[in-house]
């Protein structure tokens, strides 16, 4: 089955698959080994590891199209990409769309910020016209070669207008041809039930640490109605955190070996970028000369 078909697939369950976020291969390679069955790209997280710098629409299309290469070379599980607003207008999504599908996308997501977006879960975001964003999904439906290729519907209306509001917006760009919709930051138990109820495509949950939405965990979500539930920068902030502790202790001591338990071996790691296979491959392709 092709990643697109599959990802289709998982959508259509609605079992709330929890779907990690990866914003490089590596990362990918460790969801992969856990036994995810798909990878999200996270915008934010490419911000913050490449760019080092906030999730306020500073990425461009080329820069999420080289880290999804990268990923698709690295694992074979379908991936869903944080496409932003799409770079631009619909001529831009139309681009965009076109490039991360060569790029390995299985699934784009695309939101309705005014450019240039912010993180969901910050304050003062701003939405586009309905109408326009209705022609933003018709263009990436139009798009898109492979009609198996999940168009994801983000709207992040509910802050400014709350969650009435928001579902109406889902249910515009579904009507556009969206395949799921991802009503972004609600802020109660209540407001995340309304939300499958009303909407009859598959939805997205986006869970951040920290965050405005309530974590009620995978089966509550299940139960709910969702298909995804995005932790899209779980494994970049778990990572953060052990870093600067691991170095906040080499900087001290002068060593690692106050700090050695936390690390990862050198064997985990070579395993985790599969050098066994690329020894193989050293040996199969040596010049017999």
């Amino acid at each position: 089955m092709s990643p697109t078909k599959n990802l289709a697939k998982i959508c259509a369950r609605r079992d709330a698959v929890i779907v990690p976020g990866a914003p490089n291969a590596m990362f990918a390679r460790v969801i992969e080994d856990l036994g995810y069955e798909a990878v999200y790209v996270t915008g934010a997280g490419i911000a913050n590891m490449q760019l080092g710098a906030p999730d306020i629409g500073l990425t461009t299309v080329t820069e999420v199209a080289n880290a999804v290469s990268a990923i698709a070379d690295a694992v074979e599980l379908p991936i869903i990409v944080d496409a932003d607003t799409g770079f631009g207008n619909s001529l831009n999504v139309i681009r965009t769309v076109k490039l991360l599908e060569r790029s390995g996308a299985s699934g784009i997501q695309l939101e309705d910020q005014v450019f240039p977006k912010k993180c969901g879960h910050f304050e003062s975001k701003s939405v586009i016209d309905q109408s326009e964003m209705v022609q933003k999904i018709h263009a990436a439906v139009d798009a898109r070669k492979d009609e198996a290729l999940q168009i994801i519907a983000r709207t992040d209306a509910l802050g400014a207008y709350g969650i009435e509001a928001a579902i109406e917006r889902a249910q515009a760009y579904i009507d556009a041809g969206a395949n799921l919709t991802f009503v972004e930051a609600p802020r109660s138990r209540d407001e995340l039930e309304q939300i499958p109820r009303a909407l009859r495509v598959p939805q997205v949950a986006n869970i951040v640490y920290g965050g405005k939405t309530p974590d009620l965990g995978r089966e509550a979500l299940a139960k709910c109605g969702f298909s995804l539930i995005l932790y899209a920068n779980a494994a970049l902030q778990a990572a953060l955190y052990a870093s600067r502790e691991v170095l906040e202790s080499l900087r001290d001591t002068g060593s690692l070996s106050a700090i050695g338990g936390r690390l990862a071996s050198f064997e985990d790691r070579q395993m985790t970028v599969k050098k066994p296979l690329w020894d193989i491959l050293e040996a199969r392709y040596r010049s017999k000369v």
